[in-house]
């Protein structure tokens, strides 16, 4: 197998008044996967995914993205390695047009001239919104929103992207778009999401985290055809919902 582009291991981390968030967690990603991260609220799935780009350092344990170790040091190359597309893209939406906001962080890495449109319109081109570039982000709709988000995220060439439950606030059609781009992004992806039909639509691997500790990581449809499973660590599909629907 190739080597991983992340690599987790021994990582462990509680917040500042004592509070343990991550207990000795190990995960590898490799190029090309497409990962469900599953778990319940306050498991610790936001917490693993901001040490994923730096936000957060390991107190104990490693991260390496593509072999580079995590260190106050390594941070700001790790973060153009790791993309994180956050649920809420107002949190990353800032600029006067679309194509501003998918152009701010190429720019900031020094790109300019025909580089940097290149660089901005391959981003609008992969995730279909091209024909809102000189839109205001604050006049789309919340699917339109997301998409741009993922083209910022894009734009800066990333390793891996990372989304933090993609389809929330999604109605069902804009959510099926959705499906129809990550399924066309050429890039290793991790899934925050409690979304379990979508897991398995969209990954064939997921990892399912609880109190802090991966509690098991494996092929998404037998992870959710496995009710005790599930329901020991407050997962629950839809009612009535069949898995064997799902390709």
């Amino acid at each position: 197998m190739s080597d991983p582009t992340i690599s987790v291991a021994g990582l462990s981390f509680a917040y500042p008044d004592g509070t343990p968030a991550l207990h000795d967690i190990d995960l590898h990603i490799h190029p090309g996967e497409r990962i469900a991260l599953l778990g319940p609220n306050g498991a610790g799935k936001t917490t693993l995914i901001l040490h994923m780009n730096g936000i957060y350092l390991p107190q104990a344990g490693t991260v390496r993205v593509s072999g580079l170790e995590l260190t106050r040091d390594t941070v700001m190359e790790i973060r153009r390695r790791v993309g994180i597309v956050f649920q809420d893209p107002d949190d990353q939406l800032f600029m006067p047009t679309v194509r501003e906001d998918v152009a701010f962080g190429p720019q900031n890495l020094g790109l300019e001239g025909a580089t940097l449109e290149a660089r901005v319109q391959s981003a609008l081109d992969a995730v279909e919104v091209a024909d809102l570039a000189d839109r205001p982000p604050n006049h789309l709709s919340f699917g339109q929103k997301r998409r741009v988000a993922i083209a910022g995220v894009l734009a800066m060439e990333p390793e891996i992207l990372v989304f933090d439950e993609p389809t929330s606030n999604l109605d069902p059609a804009t959510r099926r778009e959705l499906t129809g781009v990550l399924h066309g992004l050429d890039i290793t992806q991790l899934i925050v999401t409690h979304d379990l039909p979508y897991a398995l639509e969209l990954c064939e691997r997921s990892v399912i985290i609880d109190g802090g500790r991966i509690v098991t990581d494996g092929p998404t449809r037998r992870i959710l055809g496995d009710e005790s499973l599930l329901r020991a660590h407050r997962l629950q599909l839809p009612y009535g919902f069949d898995s064997s629907l799902v390709d």
